[in-house]
C-alpha cells in the first residue's frame, strides 16, 4: 500500500475551538513498534472543550485536540507482529497505560493534551496502546469508546463491582452516563438517571432505566432517590456533576455505597461533605480513564451484549468546530461525532 505523504490536522492557534486552524503536516512510516493509523471517526468530550480554551492543565502549546478515535491501520512497524493492515482499532486514551493503576508517566501520554491528538486524517501510536473495535461497531460507534465508555466501565468494576439488583445513580445523559446506564443494565442492575430535560429522559427509559427523575421539577432528587430506593441509597454514583451535585450524591448515595467522581461540568471544585462522608462511610473513588486492559474486558461485556454506543449527531471533518459548539451547548444526549475518513 502506498501511504499518503500528507495528513490535514487540527491545532489549536488561540482560545476557543473557533480558533481550529486545519493545515497539513508531514505523514512518515512507523518506528519499530508503531502503526499508522487512518482515522475514520473522532468522538468529543467535555475536557476537549477546556484544551481548546486553554483551561485543560499541561496542554501543550499548538495541540492536535482530541482523544477519541476509530480508525484502520495502514502500516506497521517492523517488531509489530499482533496488528496487521486492515485492522479496525482504538487507540486507548493514554498510550502508555497499558494495565494496573494510572501512573505520572503514562498521564505524560494522554493524548490531546500533554501530547498531540486524534483530530487528524493519520496518526502514528504505539502498537501497545490499541484495542480492536467489536466487530458489531461502525467507525463512528467506536470512536466514542476511549474515554467515555472507558470511563463509565471503570466506574462500575473498581474494588465493589456493580452485581445484579444493585442500585446505580447515573448524573445527566451525557457520554458518560449513556455508558453507565447501558453497562449497568447490562449487569442487571437498577438504573436510576436525572436530567432537566424529559425529552432526554425518555431515551434513558429506553435505554433500561428503571426511574428517572427531573431534577428542574424535583429539585431535591436525592430525597427523591431515596424514596425509590426503599430509604436505603444507591449502591454506585456516577458523579458527572461536581461541586453542583455532589453534596446531594452524597444524601443519595447507601452507608458504604460508592461516589465515583468522574467530571465537573457544573464547574468548580467540589467541597466534599466530611460529616455526612464519615457518617455513611462513604467511598469516594476519582476515575481517570483507563488502561488498555480494561478497555479490552469492557469491549468483551460490549460484544457480548451486542451494545451500541448512543451517539447524537455526526459532524463532517471540515465542520468540525461545529461538533465543538454542539457539545457546548448541552443539548445532545450520548456522543458528539466527526467523520474524518
Amino acid at each position: 500500500m502506498v501511504l499518503p505523504k500528507v495528513s490535514r490536522e487540527y491545532r489549536s492557534q488561540g482560545s476557543g475551538y473557533r480558533a481550529l486552524k486545519l493545515q497539513e503536516s508531514t505523514v512518515s512510516q512507523p518506528q519499530d513498534s508503531e502503526v499508522l493509523i487512518k482515522v475514520h471517526a473522532v468522538s468529543l468530550i467535555f475536557r476537549d472543550l477546556l484544551v481548546t480554551n486553554g483551561a485543560f492543565p499541561g496542554t501543550k502549546e499548538n495541540v492536535v485536540p482530541c482523544s477519541d478515535m476509530a480508525g484502520e491501520i495502514v502500516a506497521v512497524g517492523s517488531k509489530v507482529s499482533a496488528w496487521a493492515v486492515g485492522d479496525r482499532v482504538c487507540a486507548d486514551f493514554t498510550l502508555d497505560h497499558t494495565h494496573g493503576e494510572i501512573t505520572p508517566q503514562a498521564q505524560a501520554t494522554c493524548l490531546g493534551g500533554p501530547i498531540d491528538g486524534v483530530l487528524t486524517e493519520y496518526i502514528t501510536v504505539p502498537a501497545h496502546s490499541l484495542v480492536r473495535i467489536p466487530e458489531h461497531l461502525s467507525y463512528e460507534e467506536g470512536s466514542t469508546l476511549p474515554c467515555a465508555a472507558v470511563t463509565a466501565y471503570n466506574g462500575l468494576t473498581g474494588p465493589r463491582p456493580v452485581k445484579g439488583g444493585d442500585w446505580v445513580l447515573v448524573l445527566g445523559t451525557g457520554g458518560v452516563s449513556m455508558f453507565a446506564l447501558q453497562f449497568a443494565v447490562a449487569s442487571g442492575a437498577n438504573v436510576i438517571v436525572t436530567s432537566s430535560s424529559d425529552e432526554k429522559l425518555k431515551l434513558a427509559t429506553k435505554l433500561g432505566a428503571r426511574h428517572v427523575v427531573n431534577y428542574k421539577t424535583t429539585p431535591k432528587w436525592d430525597e427523591e432517590v431515596l424514596k425509590l430506593t426503599n430509604g436505603k441509597g444507591v449502591d454506585h454514583v456516577i458523579e458527572t456533576g461536581g461541586s453542583g451535585t455532589v453534596e446531594k450524591s452524597v444524601g443519595a448515595v447507601s452507608y458504604g455505597g460508592y461516589i465515583h467522581i468522574i467530571g465537573a461540568v457544573s464547574g468548580g471544585d467540589a467541597a466534599i461533605p466530611i460529616f455526612p462522608t464519615i457518617f455513611k462511610a462513604i467511598n469516594y473513588r476519582g476515575i481517570q480513564i483507563g488502561s488498555v486492559e480494561k478497555f479490552e474486558e469492557m469491549n468483551r461485556l460490549i460484544e457480548a451484549r451486542q451494545i451500541h454506543p448512543v451517539i447524537d449527531k455526526v459532524f463532517s471533518f471540515e465542520n468540525a468546530p461545529d461538533a465543538f459548539a454542539h457539545l457546548e451547548s448541552q443539548k445532545h444526549v450520548g456522543k458528539v461525532v466527526i467523520k474524518v475518513a
